[in-house]
This record gives structure tokens, C-alpha cells and sequence, in this order.
């Protein structure tokens, strides 16, 4: 290993153990990053061309050279190797290589500690925006399956027991809540972070005259950070970025789990598409919603990624420590894990096809309008406390006899309690049931119409 690949060779008179330089290096995985650490230099070296910390010449330079690298990355042409100790020294050497002594000049007030600070974040704002348009597609399929199913009926659950009807637009509506409020830490999460760290130095700042306001500008940051020592060592957005994930992964193992059970054999709610879907090697009629149990496993990985971040954070004093250099691989891999789990989930319920009959005779036969039933006789002057204890008998009789509330004939309402009237049928009607919850929120048409207006127009703005 050569001085000149080195940022730090001078102070050394030993060469670095190969065990240690390996163990140390970040190449490996921090090489993700060099759109951003290539724009946080040509920032940088603009800022210190204006200033005339560094020539107009060697700024320019600077820039064309960078700009080349950037290029010859992006096309193929030059390949990052692990002969480098990180990122922003495989930059460095290879602009020194192209444009000579200007290049040595591209460092001047800056650190390592700044740099990595800034790359780590220009990346995650980026990534930042890459989910949340990720979720947005998802909430417009979400979406459309809502518009198509205000009134495909089926049973509401509690206790993993049914419960009242409801809707297929209900139900994933309360999934777009979901999504949506995912949505909204994340805008609060880059609105946070959204500050930028170079200029910090290593921890104390420079004696150079940096326009630090410049640099943010260039870079599309609301401002500088104003504490260097903060700014050098602060991960706290990642922190928070990555439990947003973890709450998005939980939402997503959520709605998993429910497709397995709908796709069940049990339900057959739903039929999932084979592109989505595997079979058995030993078992000919299987065909395994392997997509929903993968996002519902990944889930513990991004978690694992969010423990791991805050246990390597929680003793560090300030400012900078090597330790810190644990951001990256587990928060890397998180980042992707959640997209890809968004974007396969989206393709799953996009594809899949709902059993609207087998949905709707659940709910019948499910006693979900057990408390309509309920209702209809406090309506006809029954005390509810009475009304619930005969509901409770209707239902005990319909178990044994395997009948539905529905299909019971007036006599056998009537033999349990002569308020009972033909009306009954339309009380209790699954249309009935559902339509006449018009508060907002509710499963009722009107109610849900209004609710998917204003989703409309949230994903319009």
C-alpha cells in the first residue's frame, strides 16, 4: 500500500498490518456513496474557488475532474477496487492522477470526519426520497382496490375473530392510514437532517474562510449545521430513518400476514397471482404465497439494523469515533430490503384476485351482524342489555344448527322473542349493515366515498 493512497500516511513511520488495514478500510461498502461523495466535493471545491482559498484554475479543474470521474464510473470505465482505504481516498487519487498537484488541493478545510458525514447524509436524503415514492405507488394500487370494492363485503375481525362486516375498501383503507403516516416521518425525518455538516472539520472547524451557506446552497441543504462537534459525530437522522423503515416493514409483515390467511385454504379469500407465488418439490397441489412470508421474515433484519445503530451509538463520547463507521452496511442493506419490499408487495396485491362470494358468505356466516340484530331490537323498545342476552341465544341456536342469523325463518326468530318482524331480514342485511355506518371512517358507501376523495387528492398533490 502506497503513502499516496493513504490521507493519513505522514504521521506513520510503520506500515499498517494487512489484518488491520482490512479490518479499518470501508471501501468495501462505502463505495455505495460515490455519486454523493463526488458532489459534496465539487461543492467543496466550487466554495473554495470563490473564496480564493484555492486558484479559479484549480477549482475549475477540480470540478472537470471530478466530473470526469464521475462519468467514467457511472459508464463502466473505471472500476472501484478495494486498493483504497475508503471512498474518498479512491476520488482523490485518481483526480491527483488526472489533473496532477490541483487535485492535492481539493482536501483543503475539510475532513474525513466531515466528508463521511456529509455523504452519509446526502445518501440517505436521497434514499429518503426513494421510498417514499416507493409507498406512493403502493398507495395508488392500495388505492384503486379501494375505488373498486366499496361495496365487496366481508367480515371485520377482532381477536382474530369475525366481528362486524365491513368492506374490502375498508379494510385496505386502514392500510393506506398506514402507509400514509409512513409517509409523513419520513418528510419529517429529511426536514430534520436537511442541514448540512461540511465545513465541520474534523471536530473544531477551520481557519480557512469556508462560505459554509455556500456550500449547503450548492447542495440543497435548508442551511449549515451550527455545532461542529455535533455535526461530525450526529447520526441521529439515520436513527430515525431507519425505525421509520421498521415501522414501514412492520405495516407491510402486517398486511402479509393477512394475505397467508386470506390465501389459505381455510379462507380463500384470495388467489394470488403465480408470478408471486411458488409451488411444493414434494406436495403437487401447493401453491405458497412465498412473497408475503419473505417481507414478514425481512422485517427482523431491519430491525436487527435499528438495534445495531443505536447500540453502537449509545457510548460513544463526543466527537468523531471509529465506531461510527457501523452506520453504513447494516443501514445499506435495511434501505434496500424495505424498497425491495415494497415494490414486490405492491406487484403482489396489484396481481392478486379476490373470491368476492367466498368473502361475502364469511361475513354471513360468521354472525358478523350479530350486533345489528342487537340494534334492531333496542330500536323496537328491548333494552339493549335484554337484546344482547337474545342475539346471544339466536346465534347459540344457529352454531348448533348451522344456520346463519339470515337464513333463520321468522318462526324461529319469533320463538326466542316476539318483537322480532319480517324487518328483521333487512336489518340485518350485509348491505344494510355496512351502508348505514356514514360516519366518517366508517365502512358506509357515502363515508367511504368521501374518504377516498381526499385520498385522491393527496396523491394528486
Amino acid at each position: 500500500m502506497e503513502d499516496n493512497m493513504k490521507l493519513w500516511g505522514g504521521r506513520f513511520t510503520k506500515e499498517t498490518d494487512k489484518l488491520v488495514y482490512n479490518f479499518n478500510a470501508s471501501i468495501s461498502f462505502d463505495q455505495k456513496f460515490f455519486r454523493q461523495d463526488i458532489q459534496g466535493s465539487i461543492a467543496h471545491a466550487t466554495m473554495l474557488g470563490a473564496q480564493g482559498i484555492i486558484s479559479k484554475d484549480d477549482s475549475e479543474k477540480i470540478v472537470a475532474g471530478l466530473k470526469s470521474i464521475l462519468e467514467d464510473i457511472e459508464s463502466g470505465k473505471l472500476e472501484i477496487t478495494d486498493e483504497y482505504e475508503d471512498i474518498h481516498t479512491f476520488v482523490e487519487a485518481n483526480l491527483i492522477e488526472r489533473i496532477g498537484d490541483a487535485g492535492k488541493r481539493l482536501h483543503t478545510g475539510r475532513s474525513r470526519n466531515d466528508q463521511v458525514a456529509l455523504d452519509m447524509k446526502l445518501y440517505t436524503r436521497d434514499e429518503i426520497g426513494n421510498v417514499d415514492e416507493e409507498l406512493r405507488e403502493l398507495l395508488q394500487v392500495i388505492l384503486r382496490i379501494m375505488k373498486e370494492n366499496v361495496e365487496t363485503y366481508m367480515p371485520g375481525f377482532t381477536h382474530m375473530q369475525k366481528a362486524q362486516p365491513v368492506t374490502v375498501a375498508h379494510h385496505f383503507g386502514a392500510y393506506f392510514e398506514m402507509f400514509k403516516r409512513d409517509r409523513s416521518r419520513l418528510s419529517d425525518i429529511f426536514a430534520r437532517m436537511n442541514y448540512c455538516p461540511l465545513g465541520s472539520g474534523a471536530l473544531a472547524g477551520t481557519t480557512y474562510p469556508l462560505d459554509r451557506e455556500m456550500t449547503a446552497r450548492l447542495l440543497g441543504f435548508t442551511g449549515p449545521t451550527l455545532n461542529s462537534m455535533d455535526s461530525v459525530s450526529d447520526r441521529d437522522y439515520l436513527i430515525e430513518f431507519l425505525d421509520a423503515l421498521s415501522i414501514i416493514m412492520m405495516h407491510l409483515s402486517r398486511f402479509s400476514e393477512e394475505i397467508i390467511i386470506w390465501n389459505s385454504n381455510e379462507y380463500k379469500f384470495v388467489e394470488l397471482d403465480d408470478a408471486y407465488s411458488t409451488g411444493s418439490s414434494i406436495m403437487p397441489q401447493k401453491k405458497n404465497p412465498d412473497i408475503a412470508e419473505l417481507v414478514r421474515g425481512k422485517t427482523g433484519r431491519v430491525y436487527g439494523a435499528l438495534m445495531s445503530l443505536l447500540t453502537t451509538m449509545k457510548g460513544i463520547p463526543l466527537a468523531y469515533d471509529k465506531d461510527i463507521q457501523e452506520d453504513k452496511e447494516l443501514t445499506f442493506d435495511a434501505i434496500d430490503t424495505a424498497k425491495g419490499c415494497i415494490s414486490l408487495f405492491k406487484g403482489m396485491i396489484d396481481t392478486m384476485t379476490l373470491n368476492k362470494d367466498i368473502m361475502e358468505a364469511s361475513a354471513k356466516h360468521g354472525f358478523t351482524n350479530a350486533t345489528d340484530a342487537a340494534d334492531y331490537l333496542v330500536r323496537k323498545g328491548v333494552p339493549f342489555r335484554d337484546a344482547h342476552g337474545i342475539i346471544g341465544q339466536l346465534v347459540l341456536y344457529g352454531i348448533e344448527h348451522h344456520k346463519a342469523l339470515d337464513d333463520f325463518t321468522l318462526d324461529e326468530y319469533k320463538a326466542v322473542c316476539d318483537v322480532f318482524d319480517d324487518d328483521i331480514y333487512d336489518a340485518i342485511s350485509l348491505k344494510t349493515c355496512v351502508e348505514k355506518r356514514l360516519t366518517i371512517g366508517a365502512p358506509g358507501k357515502s363515508a367511504m366515498d368521501a374518504v377516498i376523495a381526499q385520498y385522491e387528492q393527496y396523491l394528486a398533490e
